[in-house]
This record gives structure tokens, C-alpha cells and sequence, in this order.
């Protein structure tokens, strides 16, 4: 992997990740472009005890470009775009129109691929092991910025999701705080290992799905599963057989095999209701231990996280979807339509 740092015309960094050793990236930016300036600002609920991100410049965001005006494609034939080089393998850049920004943290775009008709599924192993060597040292570079506490690498796919541009694209938060799902997780950790004298909840969870009837596909260093109690219709939970707190600290075999393995995952998604129906909306995201303090959550350290990536579509069957009304979105508490365990049969159903 070889990476090149550039900066865009308004002083974004925007970084190449290339296959090749001897790529060079020379490209400059040359659209006349101001300088970005966000509204960015963290407020605390104190009835729920967690931060939200007031974002106002946001509204300007671009939204439903046509293709041919799409500002994730490179720059080529006169058209110039957020890529200045002409292509690319993975390029990561901060976000024009962030959620967080300066002190309140960090927003990144990831573009998986020039190809603008791709998805993420049709990439190869090796761009897809590219994506993850990019998601790895992004990790490393976020968590020693002074405001950035935990670092989230996700990917929202498809106009129902709420994605505003069709270019195969994720992208990277880095929070100021600990998310409240994270810390939920941090404190059933805390409570488990107090309550059994030691033993770690995740290690638990994953060794009970491994010996259950939900597991969806296996490798030698990595299991997918729906989980007893998921919370969508189609949710997988993917899972390094050995506990790590971060994408960081993944061995090379471990990494060698996710490709593989996530690929796979991912062109299941798309077959679950039939080669007939539009590609599979859907939400990927990481979760790794924060890098902040964790006083808080008696007991528990970083190591005692694991990390784990989870991916769930939000199309209930054929034509439908699952909406948060009023008991999930009032409430928080999910109704799932889907038994997890017909989904993890179905999953298994729709193997290539």
C-alpha cells in the first residue's frame, strides 16, 4: 500500500491509498474554491446523558447529484470533482460539509472505488483488503488527535438508508466522546465481568452464537452470525475468532482472510429477496474500543472490547421496509418482524 497526502483548494486534506508502489499523485485541485467554515457544535442531553452534533451548514449539502456531476468520481474530460487525479484505488478526504469539525471532532469521506456503478461487494480481495489497511490507519491517525475519543468507520448504502450520493462511498466519524451504544456495551461488559468473577460478556456471546443455530458463514479467523436479540430484519454481526479492542490490533492472518470473508457477506445481503429487486439497502459499521478514558465503566479496560462490525439491511421483505415509529423511535425498543434465526437461514440459503 503506498499513501500520497494532498490538499483540496480549501485546505481539506485528502489522502490516496494505492495498490502500487510506484503511483504517483501529483494532481492539483484547481477549482476556485473558498476556505470550509462549519457550525459544528456538541450539546449534552442531560435528561439521557448523550451528545448531539448541531450541524447548520449542513443543509447546503450536495444532494442527488446526476452521475455525470457526482463529486466522488475522479476529475477527468474537464469536469473537476472533490478527486483532483484523473483515478484512483481508495481515497479518503475530509468532509466538505462535516458533522464534526475542529474541536468537536473529525469527518471523513472513504471512496472504496472510482468506478461509480460499482458497490463495495464487486470489489476484488485485493482492493477489498486495500479498504481495510486504509480503515486501519485512519483508526491510527484519528485516535492521536487530541479531540477524538472514538473512532467509527461505517458505510450507508442506498437511497433508503438516506444516502445523498450514489458513488460507492463510507464514511468516518471521529467522535469527542463515547458513543452512547458503546458505552451501553462497556457498562453490560462491566456488570458481566463483576457479576461472574471475571468472565468476558463478548467472549460469552460469541462462543453461545458459535454452538448455536444462528451462524451464517465461518473462516478460520472469522464468524458471521444474527445475533439471539437483533434488532432488524436482516442483521449479521462479524466477529475476529480472537478478542481485539481495534481494527489496530488485528494479526496479518486475520487480516489476510477478512476480504474474503466480508465479500461474501455482502453479495448474500444483495441476494436475500431475489435477483429481481434493487441491490439491498443497508448499514455497515465497526465497532472498536474507544481511545479515551474509561473510569467510568468499573473494572473494564480496552482489551476487555471486542471489536466487531455489524451489517443490517432496513428492507423487511420484498418491496417493504422497517420503520422506526413510534415504539423505536419514541422508545427504543426494537419489534423485529424477521425470527433472527429464519434470517440466518435464509442467509445461509443465498450462499454463492
Amino acid at each position: 500500500m503506498k499513501k500520497t497526502s494532498t490538499r483540496l483548494a480549501d485546505g481539506r486534506e485528502l489522502i490516496y491509498y494505492d495498490l502500487r508502489d510506484d503511483q504517483v499523485r501529483e494532481a492539483v485541485d484547481r477549482r476556485p474554491l473558498e476556505r470550509t467554515v462549519t457550525t459544528s457544535e456538541i450539546r449534552r442531553d442531560p435528561l439521557l446523558g448523550d451528545s448531539i452534533a448541531v450541524a447548520s451548514h449542513r443543509q447546503g449539502r450536495t444532494y442527488h447529484p446526476p452521475a455525470d456531476e457526482c463529486p466522488l468520481c475522479p476529475s477527468r474530460d474537464g469536469r473537476l470533482s472533490e478527486i483532483p487525479d484523473s483515478s484512483y484505488d481508495f481515497v479518503v478526504f475530509e468532509n466538505r460539509f462535516p458533522s464534526l469539525a475542529g474541536d468537536s471532532g473529525r469527518c471523513e469521506v472513504v471512496c472504496f472505488t472510482s468506478d461509480h456503478n460499482a458497490s463495495f461487494a464487486d470489489l476484488t480481495e485485493e482492493q477489498a483488503g486495500l479498504v481495510l489497511e486504509a480503515w486501519t490507519d485512519r483508526t491510527s491517525e484519528l485516535s492521536h488527535l487530541a479531540s477524538v475519543e472514538q473512532v467509527f468507520c461505517f458505510e450507508n448504502r442506498g437511497a433508503e438508508i438516506g444516502v445523498t450520493l450514489g458513488h460507492p462511498h463510507g464514511q468516518i466519524y471521529a467522535y469527542p466522546f463515547t458513543t452512547p451504544r458503546t458505552a451501553l456495551m462497556l457498562r453490560s461488559l462491566a456488570a458481566h465481568k463483576e457479576a461472574t468473577g471475571g468472565e468476558n460478556l463478548f467472549d460469552a456471546v460469541l462462543e453461545r452464537e458459535i454452538a448455536g443455530e444462528r451462524v451464517v458463514l465461518e473462516g478460520e479467523h472469522w464468524v458471521a452470525f444474527v445475533p439471539y436479540a437483533a434488532h432488524w430484519p436482516y442483521e449479521v454481526h462479524l466477529y475476529p475468532r480472537r478478542r481485539v479492542p481495534d481494527l489496530l490490533a488485528l494479526d496479518e492472518a486475520t487480516r489476510t482472510e477478512f476480504p474474503k470473508v466480508y465479500l461474501e457477506l455482502l453479495r448474500r445481503f444483495d441476494r436475500i429477496f431475489g435477483e429481481n429487486e434493487p441491490p439491498t439497502p443497508y448499514i455497515s459499521a465497526w465497532h472498536q474500543a474507544p481511545f479515551g478514558a474509561l473510569e467510568e465503566f468499573d473494572g473494564v479496560n480496552r482489551d476487555d472490547f471486542a471489536l466487531h462490525l455489524e451489517l443490517f439491511t432496513i428492507r423487511r421483505t420484498s418491496g417493504k421496509l422497517k420503520f422506526l415509529a413510534g415504539s423505536e423511535s419514541g422508545m427504543s425498543v426494537f419489534i423485529n418482524d424477521v425470527p433472527p434465526e429464519r434470517a440466518a437461514e435464509r442467509l445461509r440459503e443465498v450462499a454463492s
